[in-house]
């Protein structure tokens, strides 16, 4: 008898052979679950239009609204609100089959009351007692000013967002270039910043500065503004903090006209415990949405587990997918907290092997439901970008289904910033490792897009340090005028540039920054809260700094734009991996050749070296087309920049080769010219 073909992951990952049957296990089980939701549903796309069902939905043929809610384990559902003086006993809803509530307002009797902007609640009685809640599928959470308490709000404007001429397709880049941001502390004002705010003034800013993607975190309505987004209460709900929904369909409706995608920081890993705004307890069982007793609360996160095996809790997920996909023309996510999700440990483990990815603590149903997410996101638009935040390495993470994988477009490259951050809090200059350095931002199997980044907003918030930090400390307050001339701060503004090209050139397919992490920004990010007497003072970007010519951020600001504009070039990010020409640990100098290129950094602390010679792949001409020392990036100006580099053939070894002055911590990047 025969054996079967190989599943795709195994064949193209020998490492892979002795866990095939799991491997295939996962996939049957995606197979399995997706046949019954067919057979049921007749299509995944109709299995999450939930959101079209459930919540508030005004019936054509009726003349009216119809409000549905799921809540099995509840003995009654009262629906109240401005429309009738919040009698919260006065409208009582109807039990259906699978424990689908619903209540019917006829516009005859409620079309002056029940209007745009009318808040209501939903009360349930359970086995808890009544409890005041916000419908799960409402499209609007406001807050009292006064008395700080949530409230839904019907949310149904006169007006519907013309979307006339959005034709935007992420599938048109040739590459990502993301600017991760976050949208109410964009702006230098102490205070929370608008989606329109940030539509006029940001996006201008990004798409001068070379980006080509926008990243946005904090979308969906969270209860605590310092939770940075990650504690969602309503998933189908924009944070009213930042505007209306009308203003968030402005911005990305204006970032695409200026030829960027945007994508949504999506949190499907945990959602906030809080009973009054969110999921948790909403029938009066703990088992509603998220797993039974302890393994519903995550022990780390302060929050709830979601049971992704349930079919109902899929059907809820999945909507709000093509909810956010549909209804605000999002690109494409970022899946926050995947490793959270994979594992029962919730990946808080020190040691990885076949078994802890494919065996022992594997959250199957997890797995299911992000191949169905990557399905479905995939079916809506085929070119919408998914991205795993996954610290694991979880194998197949970034493959498509078919083969065996989870089926994301990219997987974060979160080794990067841990390894930077290693290098600057343990090593001292003296001992960096340019061939370590290079090993790991390689370490990656060729067909698993990555996207790279030397720092996100994990390592601007307060109790860390960005990369600008670390390397100047506070002499980054007091030293940063041009005309002052700091040892610190010319360390730090050199190794800041390095890096940062360093981790673009060999880290990934795409390439993601932190807003303001690209001109250094001095301070840490600290949102308003208890500890810090609710200040403003940190939970925003001072854009000035980049934007003062007589600043030295000012030269920070100018690298990164020639950066990505050398990355969009010469196709850096969609080439193959580099190749090494010399590793020199004496001179702390790596040379490798990547799309025609040649790369060189020293990293040295003082060695510059006249007529350093290195081997090279194609003989002829080279000049100069990016050098880290330039004065324009605040380097020293001591390399001449219209020197033309000739090669040298060496008849013995049969090889050619090039001589350049390798000042000490300069990055040079060479355009073979004939």
């Amino acid at each position: 008898m025969r054996k079967p073909r190989k599943i795709g992951l195994v064949a193209k990952d020998p490492w892979l052979e002795p866990v095939e049957t799991e491997i295939r296990d996962r996939y049957d089980r995606y197979k399995t679950t997706l046949a019954e939701i067919t057979a049921t549903w007749g299509s995944l796309l109709k299995f999450a239009d939930a959101h079209n069902y459930f919540g508030i939905q005004y019936d054509k043929t009726r003349k009216g609204w119809v409000y549905r809610e799921w809540a099995p384990n509840a003995q009654d559902l009262y629906f109240y609100g401005d429309f009738n003086g919040w009698q919260k006993y006065a409208n009582r809803m109807t039990r259906g089959q699978y424990g689908i509530w619903e209540i019917f307002l006829d516009e005859e009797n409620y079309k002056e009351r029940f209007t745009h902007k009318s808040r209501v609640k939903v009360l349930v009685h359970s086995d808890l007692g009544f409890q005041e809640r916000i419908p799960a599928y409402i499209r609007r959470v406001v807050q009292d000013p006064v008395t700080y308490d949530f409230s839904g709000q019907v949310w149904m404007p006169p007006k519907k967002f013309d979307w006339e001429g959005d034709k935007f397709d992420i599938g048109q880049l040739e590459e990502l270039l993301i600017y991760e941001c976050h949208v109410g502390m964009a702006q230098e004002e102490l205070k929370v910043g608008t989606f329109v705010e940030f539509a006029d003034h940001l996006i201008p800013y990004i798409k001068n500065s070379g980006y080509n993607t926008i990243q946005l975190m904090a979308i969906a309505e969270h209860p605590y503004y310092a939770s940075f987004g990650y504690h969602v209460s309503n998933f189908f709900a924009v944070s009213s903090r930042f505007g209306t929904p009308e203003d968030l369909k402005y911005l990305v409706r204006k970032a695409h006209e200026q030829g960027l995608a945007v994508i949504m920081d999506l949190v499907h890993s945990h959602t906030v415990k809080n009973i009054a705004e969110g999921l948790n307890l909403f029938d009066g069982s703990d088992h509603q949405y998220f797993h039974a007793g302890e393994r519903g609360n995550h022990p780390h996160w302060d929050s709830k587990c979601f049971d992704y095996g349930k079919r109902e809790v899929q059907r809820f997920l999945l909507s709000n997918i093509k909810f956010w996909l549909q209804e605000f023309h999002f690109d494409g996510f970022r899946f926050d907290g995947v490793t959270s999700m994979l594992y029962f440990d919730h990946g808080f483990r020190d040691t990885w092997d076949l078994d802890g990815y494919f065996k022992n603590g594997v959250e199957w149903d997890s797995i299911t439901y992000l191949q169905l997410a990557n399905k479905l996101t995939h079916t809506i638009n085929p070119h919408a970008v998914t991205i795993a935040e996954d610290v694991s390495g979880m194998p197949g993470i970034a493959r498509p289904v078919a083969e065996g994988g989870i089926g994301f477009d990219f997987r974060l490259g979160m080794g990067i910033p841990d390894y930077w951050i290693r290098v600057l809090k343990e090593k001292q200059d003296e001992e960096w490792d340019p061939g370590e350095m290079f090993h790991v931002l390689t370490d990656r199997l060729p067909d698993v897009k990555t996207v790279a980044y030397a720092e996100s907003h994990d390592q601007a918030l307060v109790g860390d340090q960005t990369i600008a930090f670390r390397l100047m400390q506070s002499d980054i307050y007091f030293h940063m005028q041009k005309e002052d001339q700091h040892i610190a701060i010319d360390r730090g503004i050199s190794l800041h540039k390095m890096i940062r090209l360093f981790t673009i050139a060999l880290g990934g397919q795409a390439y993601l920054n932190f807003m303001g992490n690209e001109f250094g920004h001095p301070d840490w990010i600290d949102f308003p809260r208890e500890g810090n007497n609710w200040s403003y003072q940190y939970a925003r970007r001072m854009w000035s700094l980049v934007q003062d010519p007589n600043l030295k951020y000012h030269f920070l600001g100018a690298f990164d734009k020639a950066m990505l504009q050398l990355a969009r070039d010469h196709s850096i990010l969609n080439t193959e991996y580099a190749n090494q020409l010399n590793v020199d640990d004496w001179n702390k100098t790596i040379v490798f050749e990547k799309n025609g290129l040649i790369f060189i950094f020293n990293f040295h602390v003082n060695h510059s070296l006249p007529d350093y010679e290195f081997t090279v792949r194609e003989p002829g001409d080279y000049r100069i087309i990016l050098n880290t020392d330039n004065p324009a990036f605040g380097g020293h100006g001591r390399i001449d920049e219209k020197t033309v580099f000739i090669t040298n053939y060496n008849k013995a070894e049969k090889t050619h080769s090039l001589k350049i002055y390798n000042t000490n911590r300069t990055a040079l990047v060479l355009e073979h010219i004939g």
